[in-house]
């Protein structure tokens, strides 16, 4: 280790360390996030010859962690290919990523609130399960930006020769149909909201 190097590399900018490391934390942050979920998987409790019977009325638990595996699989696959953009980490970028980390860590949590309220909740509690789920995933898109904000205005961290990081990650196509899905979306859905304030009407027999 060179004693004139900061950052506890031998020729490297002072101030700025190896992402192998970071990358390597938050492999082993992920691994941990996904093994949280699989423990959510229980054997059920049942009476002898009632095991299928039980084993199918948890199919709310199997969609839970199925959405949520693959959730994760999406943000380590991005995070993956945004860290081969990357040469050098500062302290900045260092904080953004563990500020992704953080807001993945919490997903365990609204997937079995979500199994629960599908198992042996009312269709208030499904609404509540699926609105904490919505809320837990949404603090993942401010570290997403932050950080690429800071490698487009510090091209010194990124990879020789890669030019402007957004462009690698938003496609102006896909922009464009991502808001056209929205406006389709809530098209659909503002009657519904708006029946949903109704008090129902009795059925007079």
């Amino acid at each position: 280790m060179a004693a004139d190097d900061p950052s506890g590399e031998a020729g490297g900018p002072s101030g700025l360390a190896d992402p192998s490391r970071v990358q390597a934390f938050s492999d082993a942050v992920f691994a941990i996030i996904v093994t949280l979920l699989v423990l959510d998987l229980r054997a059920p409790h049942t009476h002898p010859g009632g095991m299928l019977d039980a084993l199918l009325r948890e199919w709310p638990s199997y969609l839970a962690f199925t959405i949520s595996f693959v959730y994760l699989s999406v943000l380590w696959l991005n995070h993956h290919a945004l860290f081969r953009l990357i040469a050098r980490v500062d302290a900045r970028l260092n904080w953004a990523n563990l500020a992704l980390l953080f807001s993945a860590v919490v997903i365990p949590f609204p997937t079995a609130t979500l199994a629960a309220a599908f198992a042996g909740g009312d269709r208030y509690d499904e609404r509540v399960a699926v609105a904490l789920y919505a809320l837990s995933a949404t603090p993942l898109s401010v570290p997403w930006l932050v950080i690429f904000l800071h490698l487009v205005r510090h091209p010194e961290l990124r990879v020789p020769g890669i030019g402007d990081v957004l462009g690698w990650f938003v496609d102006p196509v896909l922009g464009v149909a991502t808001f056209v899905l929205m406006i389709i979306f809530h098209a659909a859905t503002s009657e519904g909201v708006r029946r949903l304030r109704r008090q129902p009407r009795r059925v007079v027999r």
